[in-house]
């Protein structure tokens, strides 16, 4: 499941207490490589189109891919580069830009490898008959994040400059990616990269302070969510909050009323096909911040959005309504630890703006309808669970619908196993509730 993230609209906020007063917190070529390059020599006849030709055309660029995967590990930038054309400097700092950005992070695993070849015709008229455009897949799992490799997609081009293959161009084939093909954070402007414990946290070069601040306060969320989070979390996460809209392909709005924006999104992270339909729990989680609201960045919009990471192994089949439900939950009890402040504002706006008219538990459909409605309604319901069950309880229905919820019939038996009530009257023990 993808987790809409915290939501803002127009100038709506949840306005939270201090013992001060009130303040307002915002939700919602030419010629052959140099000798001693890597590249890699091919023997294959211009234009070939036999499928063995094809086959010996992807094993000489997936060694020459392997090559530059080995020169990312070792910071070997001569390596990573040799196989670029000399005569497009742009492309060159490009790629340099990639290969500096790549060595920031720490892989556990890196590997690229050819998935199938692509039709550019322009691209052959322009470079030649030997030119060949590659769908290629990034394999990698970084250390301390990923649990297990995970996959995106690339598009690169390739000419034969002499008998070697020559990098021409790193993005004819973008249009035809995943949504998150050739827009991973080092996919574009010099980052900085701030480590702390297990917290990785991407930003602008330029804006390297912010990264070390976003970090700060990611430390204190991952100590939050532990805290109000019964089931065991080690506390790694990635935060990229960068100006650059595209990385990891978001969309800054969301369902159909007017002005409604997404402050921060977790983003699930998969091995395999990215076209391919998820079938299961993702592998991991990185949280891509707004842009327009990376410099705010606070930990209150951090709790909730790690308190998804939290839970991403069990968020397949959970319902939306208690996988948002749950990270506010844990956002405004981590509000509350701090004993000058209250979420009393919250409670009665959801007591008297939502709770009066709630016949159900919200849907995808009412979240993208009315996501402000939505989020106070499903943070009320667990607010309900936690105190009629305790946590631990809670956590186990949450681990139980993510596993077992697969139909209607399944749903409801899950919802009663648990609360002794069907979902009908489970709304309406949350709409009668005061909290």
């Amino acid at each position: 499941m993808t987790k809409r993230g915290r939501i803002v609209a127009g100038v709506a906020a949840l306005a939270v207490a201090s013992a001060g007063g009130v303040v307002v917190a915002t939700r919602g070529g030419h010629g052959a490589p140099p000798s001693g390059s890597t590249a890699v020599a091919v023997e294959a006849t211009p234009g070939a189109s036999s499928e063995a030709e094809k086959a010996a055309r992807k094993g000489q660029l997936n060694v020459l891919l392997a090559l530059r995967a080995t020169a990312v590990q070792k910071g070997d930038q001569k390596a990573f580069l040799a196989a670029v054309d000399p005569a497009q400097p742009a492309l060159v700092r490009s790629q340099r830009t990639l290969f500096t950005n790549l060595r920031k992070f720490a892989f556990t695993k890196l590997t690229y490898f050819v998935e199938s070849e692509r039709g550019t015709p322009a691209l052959v008229t322009k470079y030649g008959p030997s030119t060949v455009s590659v769908r290629l897949m990034m394999r990698y799992q970084l250390a301390a994040l990923d649990s297990a490799p995970v996959q995106t997609d690339l598009g690169y081009t390739f000419t034969r400059r002499g008998d070697h293959w020559v990098l021409v161009s790193d993005n004819a084939l973008d249009s035809e990616l995943s949504g998150d093909g050739h827009q991973q954070p080092w996919d574009f402007g010099e980052i900085a990269v701030t480590h702390r414990e297990k917290v990785v946290v991407v930003v602008d070069k330029a804006e390297a302070a912010l990264g070390a601040k976003i970090a700060k306060n990611s430390e204190g969320a991952v100590e939050a969510v532990r805290r109000h989070w019964p089931r065991p979390w080690d506390g790694s996460v990635m935060v990229v909050a960068m100006h650059e809209p595209r990385v990891m392909s978001m969309l800054w709005t969301t369902g159909t009323g007017a002005g409604w924006t997404i402050a921060a999104k977790a983003v699930g992270l998969y091995d395999g096909e990215p076209f391919r339909v998820k079938t299961g729990a993702p592998i991991g989680s990185r949280i891509v911040v707004n842009p327009a609201f990376r410099q705010s960045t606070d930990e209150d919009l951090l709790v909730h959005e790690m308190t998804h990471v939290a839970t991403d192994s069990m968020n397949w089949r959970t319902p939306e309504w208690l996988v948002e439900g749950v990270a506010e939950y844990v956002r405004c009890r981590a509000i509350e630890d701090d004993p000058h402040w209250t979420v009393d504002p919250y409670r009665k706006e959801v007591r008297a703006k939502y709770l009066p008219s709630l016949k159900a538990l919200p849907s995808s459909a009412d979240f993208d309808a009315n996501s402000n409605r939505s989020y106070g309604v499903s943070w009320w319901a667990t607010e309900y669970l936690a105190a009629k069950l305790g946590t631990k309880k809670l956590a186990a229905l949450y681990a139980d619908l993510s596993v077992h919820n697969t139909t209607p019939v399944a749903y409801t038996a899950i919802i009663k196993h648990h609360t002794g009530k069907s979902p009908a009257a489970l709304a309406a023990a949350v709409k009668s509730w005061r909290g």
